[in-house]
């Protein structure tokens, strides 16, 4: 579930053909919050922020890696910034993972995207892999200086940021960041500035009950003006393990709600982080946000989606998609990982959200691990397997040979890349990355083209 990626709630994105489309801003408003959260340098274009071992893989420890966005997508500029760079916090060590958990927002208002980010990692005082967080600022010249975000469990193992959600969840226009630490879920309001952490701090943990917290979603579920909180955990018990969704509503004091089982194993041994990762989006068109979590190891990897619908209470009634559902194509197979990757937008420019789901494991023939792509779409009644849509390697119009281990899939994203008010479909195989563009029919094959890794694995999901 910790895959490489960067959270944000600035999700209504428009691109041109083979990347990011500019914004009307051309120079950074002096005192007001950036337009996009991913814009670091300011200038109107979305940048691309990847986890990185540095130039020449000469930062052991961990980097981020910048290509900043031009009118035609990814530019020819590249910045490296890690705990070597002036400003930032700590110093290089083999095995921090700087870095590789990232989460995007203008967290002071200056008009320039910020980026926080996990060095899990990270030994402090002598407590390994207690982990730290750094906000790196945003800035003219990209992402300069970082700030320590103040830790609120000093445990050896950790693993502060091993998940990042970032929002205004108490609605004061702030921006707020979320952060998994010790198993634990910590909520951190603004200000977060330069100088730290102003705002109060809410740890978030279940009563009566072993919840191991391993990954959080945010989003806006009930429909009013603050951000909630989907937090996502492990359960052990003597007699099963299990993993489940844990809601906990935006407000000035944050209000834990209903719980949505993920799925659950007979017995006391097995994987931890069993719950997989997801996004909130509106895929009936009711004005509150839907959440749909991918669950790649359910029923031996066979993978499964859980889809929670939004309400002015919070999350209630929900539905469960797998490749043995009606309508989807192909069958359940063992490390299929149907989940593994999930994505949503507006594919056929109807008002209704819909959901990329990627299945990195897909055997093609005699070719494991060759992958690929289920798209469902929204209807007024929530997400729907009428018309679903299935692409490998070998689909008509998709170039390339199905291949052992090419994990078609194993990263997908949806963004609007011709302006047309239609998402497309970028995908990610070890193969190459292609983008295959919307319609008002669907996902259509014609015009598939290939795209940079950068721009699948950089761009936000």
């Amino acid at each position: 579930m910790r895959r490489d990626r960067t959270i944000t709630t600035a999700l209504a994105a428009t691109l041109l053909a083979t990347g990011l489309a500019p914004l009307a801003l051309t120079t950074p408003a002096a005192a007001a919050t950036a337009k996009f959260a991913d814009d670091f340098n300011g200038d109107g274009y979305r940048d691309y922020a990847e986890y990185s071992y540095g130039a020449d893989d000469a930062v052991p420890g961990g980097a981020v890696k910048v290509t900043f966005g031009t009118a035609n997508g990814p530019g020819t500029r590249i910045q490296y910034i890690s705990q070597n760079s002036p400003g930032v916090p700590g110093s290089d060590e083999a095995d921090d993972l700087f870095g590789e958990v990232r989460a995007a927002a203008d967290f002071n208002a200056d008009g320039y995207g910020d980026l926080a980010v996990a060095a899990t990692g990270e030994d402090v005082a002598g407590r390994e892999n207690q982990g730290t967080v750094t906000v790196l600022w945003g800035s003219r010249n990209g992402l300069s200086g970082g700030t320590n975000i103040p830790a609120r469990s000093n445990t050896s193992y950790g693993r502060m940021g091993a998940d990042l959600a970032v929002g205004d969840f108490n609605g004061d226009g702030k921006k707020d960041l979320a952060v998994v630490a010790g198993g634990k879920a910590w909520v951190y309001r603004g200000s977060i500035s330069r100088s730290g952490v102003s705002g109060s701090v809410t740890a978030l943990d279940r009563d009566g009950i072993f919840f191991e917290v391993t990954g959080l979603v945010a989003g806006n579920v009930t429909g009013d003006n603050k951000t909630d909180l989907v937090v996502i955990g492990d359960i052990v018990t003597d007699t099963y393990i299990a993993s489940d969704a844990w809601f906990v509503k935006g407000g000035s004091k944050l209000v834990p709600g209903r719980t949505l089982r993920l799925e659950r194993k007979n017995g006391s041994g097995g994987e931890s982080e069993r719950g997989g990762d997801g996004v909130i989006a509106d895929f009936n068109k009711d004005g509150k946000g839907d959440i749909a979590i991918g669950t790649p190891l359910f029923s031996s990897h066979r993978g499964e989606v859980s889809v929670w619908y939004g309400a002015a209470a919070g999350p209630a009634r929900s539905a469960r998609f797998t490749q043995n559902t009606a309508g989807i194509a192909d069958t359940a197979e063992t490390y299929d990982s149907f989940g593994e990757s999930i994505a949503a937008g507006d594919i056929n420019g109807d008002g209704y959200r819909d959901l990329a789901i990627g299945a990195e494991g897909e055997r093609i023939g005699n070719k494991p691990y060759a992958g690929a792509v289920h798209v469902l779409y929204g209807r007024a009644g929530g997400l729907s397997t009428a018309g679903s849509q299935f692409f490998a390697r070998n689909s008509a119009g998709i170039p390339g040979d199905v291949t052992d281990g090419d994990v078609f899939g194993m990263t997908v994203r949806l963004r609007d890349g011709n302006r047309d008010g239609k998402a497309d479909l970028y995908v990610r195989g070890l193969s190459g990355s292609l983008r295959l563009l919307g319609s008002a029919s669907g996902i259509r094959t014609a015009g598939v083209t290939a795209v940079p890794e950068v721009l699948v694995e950089g761009m936000l999901p």
